[in-house]
């Protein structure tokens, strides 16, 4: 696949966004990336996008996640377990997702999107637990909770922030600045995960993914330095990590709704 100078630049401005995000909610990557990768960068195949989107997120949420360990916000005991669930689960997902149809894994998409935004919109008010610990009471929750994400994550070829955030906070009841620096570590390992799937058959574009991997580097500091000033406002982070789910959501409905038509 051939894309021009302007393409690949385009490519590197996502980048920025998408590394901005993944520090600022530990999810959102890939809910961005793939969107940006068709509708703005023009990658004219979705699984190229879907698979691209994969090493771009898992290399930026690996950078994100070392600022995010520098300021204490990694509960590394809950983030482990929570990832090596996950990984054999998106390592089926990831089979699953390239044998359906592109244009309809991502209005699929967009709907799990969509109640994903509205769960978390509701849950904005409360705090969490500071200092919480994955004990053996709560390690099957937190492996069930990570397998299920896994799952998802490769189903749809996405590193699964926006899913794995919820997760831990629901598994664990750690609060959200918490649960975004955690699911770094899932984030990167399911996106490793699914990268590895999509490229074994081809389905990733190696440039596009460097220059969003180096785009989003600086994005990445900027968002994780957001981050820590919005937790400390009750339900800011919550209400605008939803926000930001709901409206790619709907917009990423209505452009695959109109393709499957066509």
């Amino acid at each position: 696949m051939l894309l021009d100078t302007f393409q690949y630049l385009l490519g590197a401005a996502s980048g920025s966004l998408v590394g901005f995000t993944l520090g600022l909610f530990g999810g959102g990557g890939s809910i961005l990336a793939v969107p940006l990768m068709v509708y703005v960068v023009g990658v004219p195949l979705p699984h190229v996008a879907i698979g691209t989107s994969a090493v771009a997120v898992a290399a930026n949420a690996a950078s994100n996640l070392i600022a995010h360990a520098r300021r204490g916000n990694v509960i590394w005991r809950c983030a482990i377990l929570y990832s090596v669930a996950g990984v054999a689960g998106a390592a089926l997902g990831s089979i699953a997702g390239k044998a359906m149809n592109g244009d309809l894994l991502l209005l699929l998409f967009a709907a799990l999107m969509v109640v994903v935004g509205v769960l978390m919109f509701r849950a904005r008010r409360n705090p969490g637990t500071p200092n919480v610990a994955c004990n053996r009471e709560k390690a099957p929750r937190v492996l069930g909770y990570g397998g299920v994400t896994g799952a998802l994550s490769g189903f749809f070829g996405i590193g699964g922030g926006f899913l794995i955030v919820p997760g831990l906070v629901a598994s664990t009841g750690m609060p959200i600045l918490n649960a975004i620096g955690s699911s770094l570590v899932a984030v990167t390992a399911f996106g490793l995960t699914t990268a590895v799937s999509y490229s074994m058959s081809g389905l990733v574009d190696w440039t596009l993914a460097a220059l969003f991997v180096a785009g989003g580097i600086a994005g990445g500091y900027a968002g994780t330095w957001v981050a820590g000033r919005l937790a400390a406002r009750k339900g800011a982070l919550n209400s605008a990590f939803a926000a930001l789910v709901i409206v790619v959501a709907i917009y990423m409905a209505a452009r695959s709704a109109l393709e499957l038509l066509a």
